[in-house]
């Protein structure tokens, strides 16, 4: 067995004796891994604290053969997000996070911008000028493109079609992105989307921080539902946090 140290965020943890937890860790190093910690229910513990969820700590493991968990043999707290438990709309954001990464990542694929982004976001998420619903979203597609989902938003994603009419608009999770009039019947999982909606995806989509703008609460609304839409349809499941989410 290799020991491993890593930066990892706490996205789950379980109860495995009366004295020992597993944990489902994101690393900017390994990508997800999946944790023993041995007396990690302890009140005195090695772990201390450090196994909370959505904690950032640095941690040391052994990596076991294949399908085995790896051994955590050390933690500890480098941050917290204590805004979070200041705003509970903020704290399902989180726990959404936490959930898109345990369900939706392959043990051992990293993704170090991902590990930033996500990072980012909860220590975002909570604070005064910040909007809940549009930075979430900015996180949902940073996660969909590097995972290999980016949707399309400037073309018609059935055909190529470059000029789509901003009064016949829809998007289709089947197709992965805006279909045109001519593709939209052939499309599953389609919906219409405003133009006002089309030109907020398309800014969050982009670079710098088109979350800050003041988005229409009809819009917001539209992209919240857009994106549970898309989410569910790739996962193939709905994600249980969505219920919890404004937008």
């Amino acid at each position: 067995m290799s020991s491993e140290k890593a930066q990892a965020l706490v996205l789950r943890t379980a109860d495995w004796s009366e004295t020992s937890r597993i944990a489902t860790l994101w690393t900017k190093e390994f990508g997800k891994v999946r944790v023993l910690a041995k007396g990690g229910r302890r009140l005195k513990s090695n772990f201390e604290t450090a196994l909370d969820l959505l904690t950032v700590c640095s941690i040391v493991f052994l990596r076991k053969s294949s399908g085995s968990l790896d051994l955590l043999t050390e933690a500890r707290v480098v941050q917290r997000f204590p805004l979070l438990t200041t705003n509970l709309h903020a704290l399902y954001a989180g726990y959404y996070i936490a959930e898109l990464l345990a369900d939706w990542t392959e043990d051992y694929d990293p993704h170090p911008r991902l590990f930033d982004d996500a990072l980012e976001t909860l220590a975002d998420l909570g604070k005064s000028d910040v909007p809940t619903g549009p930075r979430l979203a900015k996180f949902e597609l940073a996660l969909l493109t590097e995972l290999g989902y980016s949707p399309v938003f400037d073309h018609c994603a059935g055909c190529g079609l470059l000029e789509l009419e901003p009064d016949k608009l829809a998007f289709s999770s089947a197709a992965g992105g805006m279909v045109c009039p001519a593709c939209r019947p052939r499309q599953r999982a389609c919906r219409s989307l405003s133009a006002a909606a089309w030109h907020a995806l398309q800014a969050l989509a982009g670079p710098g921080e088109g979350w800050r703008r003041d988005w229409d609460k009809k819009v917001r609304a539209e992209i919240r539902q857009l994106l549970n839409q898309h989410v569910t349809y790739l996962m193939g499941r709905r994600p249980r946090l969505l219920s919890y989410l404004g937008s």
